[in-house]
C-alpha cells in the first residue's frame, strides 16, 4: 500500500507541511525533510520551483524565485532526494506545475519519483480529465497517486468525478485565492467545509491555503482529515532557518 494511504488510515488529524525545495539555501531540501519527520509531521509536500506558479501567493513565489536563482531544477531535486528513503519513512509528495514535468518527460519524471521514493504528486494545472485520459496509466505504473484540487467554486458534478478518479486524498482549497497565510476562517469557508463533508466522498479531504496557526489548523480539520501549511512555514524558515522547524511545528500541534 502507498505510504499516503497508510497514513490516511490513522485515526488522528494529519498535518502536512509544504516547502519549496532549494530554499532558503539550495542544499536545505534534505535537512528540512529530516527535521519535519523528527518533529512529528505526517506528510511532506516538496515544492518544485517554477517561474510561473499560477496558484501561489507572494511568499511561495518569492521562495521559488530565490530557489531558481540558486540553481534549483528538477534534475537537482532528484539528485538531492536519491538517498532520502534511507533516512525518512513518512509520505513524500512533489507539488509542482506540469510544464517542468512535461519538459523532463512525464514517464521519465514518474520513474525518477519511484526510484527516490516519492509517493504522490500534486499538479494544480493538470486538468483531471487530461490526467485520466492521457497520464493515469503512467502514474499507476510507477505507484504514484495523483492528488486533485477542489475549491468552493467547483461544481458538485466535478467534485464527484474527481472523487471517483482519486486514489488517495482530495486537496480542498479553502478559498478562491492563491496560497497565503490567514489568521482565521469566515462563515463562508465554514459552510464550504460542512458542505463537502456532507457529500460523503469516498476520498478524505485535506484542507490547504490559508492555514497558518493552531486556530486555523483546528478549524480546517474540524470537518476534514487534515490540513496543509505552506506560506506560514516558509515565512518561519525565512526568519528562523532550519533550526527553527521544531518551534513552528509545536506551535501548530
Amino acid at each position: 500500500m502507498n505510504r499516503i494511504n497508510k497514513k490516511l488510515e490513522e485515526s488522528k488529524k494529519l498535518l502536512s507541511i509544504y516547502f519549496t525545495s532549494g530554499y532558503p539555501s539550495k542544499d536545505d531540501t534534505k535537512p528540512i525533510i529530516k527535521s519535519l519527520q523528527e518533529n512529528g509531521v505526517d506528510m511532506i509536500e516538496i515544492g518544485l520551483p517554477f517561474s510561473d506558479p499560477l496558484a501561489d501567493g507572494p511568499t511561495i513565489q518569492e521562495s521559488s524565485v530565490k530557489a531558481l536563482k540558486l540553481g534549483m531544477s528538477t534534475k537537482v531535486l532528484f539528485e538531492q532526494l536519491k538517498d532520502i528513503r534511507s533516512e525518512v519513512d513518512i509520505p513524500l509528495i512533489i507539488m509542482g506545475y506540469f510544464n517542468p514535468m512535461l519538459q523532463f518527460g512525464v514517464e521519465a519524471f514518474c520513474l525518477k519519483c519511484k526510484e527516490v521514493g516519492i509517493d504522490g504528486l500534486i499538479i494544480p494545472d493538470l486538468p483531471p480529465e487530461i490526467y485520466n485520459e492521457s497520464y493515469r496509466e503512467i502514474f499507476e505504473k510507477y505507484g504514484l497517486v495523483n492528488i486533485f484540487l477542489i475549491t468552493p467554486q467547483t461544481p458538485e458534478e466535478r467534485i464527484r468525478f474527481i472523487d471517483n478518479i482519486s486514489n488517495a486524498f482530495i486537496y480542498m482549497v479553502s478559498s478562491a485565492s492563491v496560497t497565503g497565510a490567514k489568521n482565521s476562517f469566515g462563515d463562508q469557508q465554514e459552510a464550504y467545509f460542512k458542505r463537502i463533508a456532507a457529500m460523503n466522498l469516498k476520498s478524505p479531504c485535506i484542507v490547504g491555503f490559508g492555514i497558518s496557526n493552531a486556530a486555523t489548523f483546528q478549524a480546517a480539520t474540524s470537518h476534514a482529515k487534515g490540513a496543509i501549511i505552506g506560506s506560514a512555514f516558509i515565512k518561519h524558515l525565512t526568519n528562523k532557518g532550519v533550526e527553527g522547524i521544531g518551534e513552528f511545528i509545536q506551535s501548530i500541534r
